[in-house]
């Protein structure tokens, strides 16, 4: 029984992170929304100088260290020594609270030239105090949470993400109106913007007091691994950032690519005989309206990721090969099930989902949808297979893919968005394009070193069987309906009655199994629920 325990740890974790995420996202739309009203597009404008900045330092401070502790603490769980993983926690929290105190020195002394000679934004002046503190507190709370998922703990790591943003949407709205009505947009600003410092604190404090209810069983723990040597500092600092580095490097490489991009997009457009505020226009209908409709299902495979690292991690640990290979093909098969949907979905369903969400834009937005919707499969790829080689000690690897990935983006980007009639779709093309590329190679290097098999039948011919109906089925759906139900209505009943599709295809032709049934959350009690329509097999 506990073999079997163990083998669906990661899924039961991606599940907590996965709920957590989307209950995050609700509370961030919950956030933006009554936010923007309150203090207006000026005091969102200060909002937005200060965050990416403040995100820039957080990247800086923290660099890999979460998913570096993960990785190391499972190693160390996973042959009993647990004195050696807290050694490698409290390391690591010394670490990171030292780079936060230097990012939130910087950031805080440093505010009054980033905004007046940097940005040329001194209104935002107040903001960026206001969220410089928060440096003191997600550094160290993020090796607190890579502590808690190395020991594959993900409820601790998910509560303390939700606690950290119930705080930050409700005292920050607060402050916010307050301060607004007080002193104007820029107060309020900073006063929304403190919020993610207070929620920041707030979440630490939770992770803190977890810790410490702990303790008693690590004192037992650490006793049962008082066989192993200790590691060194420097020992442990090197083991840190041998896997930090690459990370560090490989979050670095899109947002500098993106940043590339947008700059070369804007100037191809504008040689294809557009006009810079149509070119302007075309780049934010692209990345701010249809890229965050792809990226969403990227929650789900994120929180995959997550609790892949240390799943792999323990079996390489052990030296049991095969259940890594297990965990790697179910992991590989459980994204192609959420991201496969997904795309297609968007596919079939572009033109209405754009008009539904963005009335008063143009038809043509559906167009782009249309041509990146491939983008959430092949990212949700790179997520699930980054989790996968971090695991298996192999951090490069995703560095490699993704250069060569966005290498290709930028030389595709260049060509086709020069030429008129492609225009915008030429940057999307891209992006679609640096997805495939990067997520193949790290197939092909999973498959290679870990000698793996994946069936074309399970993982290619019957997962297009079930989405290609899928997608039929949602577009006449949506064409039977729209004429008398209207584009809202329409679009709703077309995407439940895919996803019913979806479900009743996929357990009609086996494209299930048992075992992966019983390997989800709660997978007994699904199974039993299944049993009866014989539509799984063994």
């Amino acid at each position: 029984m506990d073999t079997n325990k163990n083998k669906d740890s990661f899924l039961k974790g991606a599940l907590i992170l996965g709920v957590a995420g989307v209950i995050i996202k609700i509370l961030g739309a919950f956030f933006r929304i009554p936010l923007a009203n309150m203090i207006g597009s000026s005091g969102m404008g200060y909002y937005q100088a200060a965050y990416p900045v403040y995100t820039l330092f957080f990247t800086l401070a923290t660099a890999g260290f979460p998913t570096a502790v993960a990785k190391l603490v499972s190693e160390k769980v996973a042959i009993k020594d647990n004195r050696g993983a807290v050694k490698i926690f409290k390391v690591s929290r010394s670490i990171l609270l030292m780079t936060g105190i230097i990012a939130f020195l910087i950031l805080f002394f440093g505010s009054s030239v980033i905004v007046n000679d940097i940005m040329k934004n001194p209104n935002a002046y107040y903001s960026m105090k206001a969220i410089a503190p928060a440096l003191l507190f997600v550094p160290v709370m993020s090796a607190y949470r890579g502590f808690f998922q190395g020991k594959r703990d993900m409820t601790k790591v998910a509560l303390s993400q939700i606690v950290e943003q119930i705080v930050r949407v409700f005292l920050g709205l607060y402050l916010a109106y307050i301060l607004y009505k007080a002193s104007g947009a820029e107060y309020g600003a900073a006063g929304a913007i403190s919020g993610a410092t207070i929620g920041s604190a707030a979440s630490l404090i939770f992770l803190i007091l977890i810790y410490a209810l702990g303790t008693k069983n690590r004192k037992r723990e650490s006793l049962e691994g008082a066989k192993f040597k200790e590691e060194s500092f420097s020992t442990i600092l090197k083991n840190l950032l041998v896997v930090t580095i690459p990370i560090t490097i490989g979050a670095c490489v899109m947002p500098l690519v993106n940043m590339m991009d947008t700059v070369i997009v804007v100037r191809r457009l504008q040689a294809a005989g557009f006009t810079y505020m149509m070119a302007n226009s075309m780049l934010g209908q692209l990345t701010g309206m249809a890229m965050t409709i792809v990226n969403m299902p990227s929650v789900i495979t994120t929180a995959l990721s997550m609790s892949l690292v240390p799943a792999i991690a323990a079996s390489y640990a052990l030296g049991n090969k095969a259940k890594a290979r297990k965990d790697t093909k179910t992991a590989i098969k459980v994204t192609l099930m959420i991201v496969l949907p997904c795309a297609f979905g968007m596919a079939a369903l572009a033109t209405p989902i754009m008009h539904l969400l963005y009335p008063r834009e143009p038809a043509g937005l559906g167009v782009i949808l249309f041509t990146v919707a491939p983008c959430c499969i092949f990212l949700g790829l790179i997520q699930t297979t980054n989790g996968i080689l971090q695991g298996m000690g192999k951090p490069i690897v995703p560095v490699v893919s993704l250069i060569i990935g966005m290498m290709c983006k930028i030389i595709i980007s260049y060509t086709l968005t020069g030429i008129h009639d492609i225009n915008i779709l030429g940057s999307g093309l891209g992006t679609v394009t640096a997805y495939l590329v990067a997520a193949s190679i790290n197939i092909v290097y999973i498959m290679r070193k870990m000698n793996l098999k994946l069936s074309k039948m399970e993982f290619i011919i019957k997962p297009l069987i079930t989405v290609i109906t899928m997608y039929i089925m949602a577009k006449l759906s949506y064409g039977v309906v729209s004429n008398v139900l209207g584009n809202s209505l329409s679009t709703v009943v077309a995407i439940c009655v895919g996803g019913l599709v979806y479900v009743l295809v996929v357990l009609g032709i086996g494209a299930i199994s048992e075992d992966e049934i019983h390997a989800m959350p709660k997978g007994d009690k699904i199974y039993k629920i299944l049993k009866r329509t014989k539509l799984v097999r063994r």
